[in-house]
């Protein structure tokens, strides 16, 4: 008699577990049982970026770099280099980038154009690779601002601060008139478009605007 109420009360545990446990499957959403359920992830990233993302691309305008003030006003980082043939050979190739670049910039650049330009050479005259040659450029780019109003203003600028360069080192001056064309990059211009400097009356105004980029430097210097 007792192995029987034993037995039964066996099954009654075991059926009221079974009915417990369909019960708890049941009631459960799926979302609960999901763990990797959208609606668990409090942050949807997807979403996120898609909302910055509609209408217009990603840029680095939106990103914080943790720039604080000492980084435009520093000084040079790169030690000092000994060896005058890599100096040189850097000086050579760092003044051909500068005039290429000055001549691929914009004829008529917008107001973050000339922004980026003037933050290029003041970073560049803090990561010049000779520390001594750093120090040198910063010194002149203080005593002659950046010009970045357009592309002849910012070759001009280049061109008269080189001169500055060879000034210091007694090396021959270079006409900077001609700077277009000992610098030319040989870039294709835009199908149709007649090549810069074919027009005479053109070419003309570009070495007075050159002249006047001197000029106003060597004004604001003496000032």
């Amino acid at each position: 008699m007792a192995r029987r109420q034993h037995l039964t009360l066996s099954v009654v545990l075991a059926f009221f577990v079974f009915i417990t446990f369909t019960w708890f499957m049941s009631s459960s959403s799926p979302a609960a049982s999901d763990p990797f359920s959208a609606a668990s992830d409090p942050y949807d990233s997807t979403q996120s970026l898609n909302k910055e993302g509609s209408g217009s691309s990603l840029t680095t305008g939106s990103v914080d770099f943790g720039l604080g003030d000492s980084i435009l006003s520093g000084g040079a980082i790169a030690p000092r280099l000994g060896n005058e043939t890599a100096k040189r050979e850097l000086g050579r190739a760092t003044w051909k980038f500068l005039h290429t670049m000055m001549a691929r910039f914009p004829e008529k650049p917008t107001p973050d154009d000339q922004l980026t330009l003037k933050t290029f050479i003041t970073l560049f005259s803090r990561l010049y690779p000779c520390g001594e040659c750093a120090g040198h450029f910063q010194k002149l780019i203080a005593k002659y601002p950046p010009q970045v109003s357009s592309r002849n203003a910012a070759a001009g600028w280049a061109c008269f601060v080189h001169n500055q360069v060879n000034e210091r080192l007694k090396k021959p001056i270079f006409d900077c008139n001609n700077i277009g064309d000992f610098y030319d990059c040989g870039c294709a211009e835009d199908p149709g478009k007649a090549p810069e400097g074919t027009n005479k009356g053109e070419g003309e105004l570009k070495e007075r605007e050159t002249e006047s980029v001197g000029l106003k430097l060597e004004r604001e210097a003496d000032g």
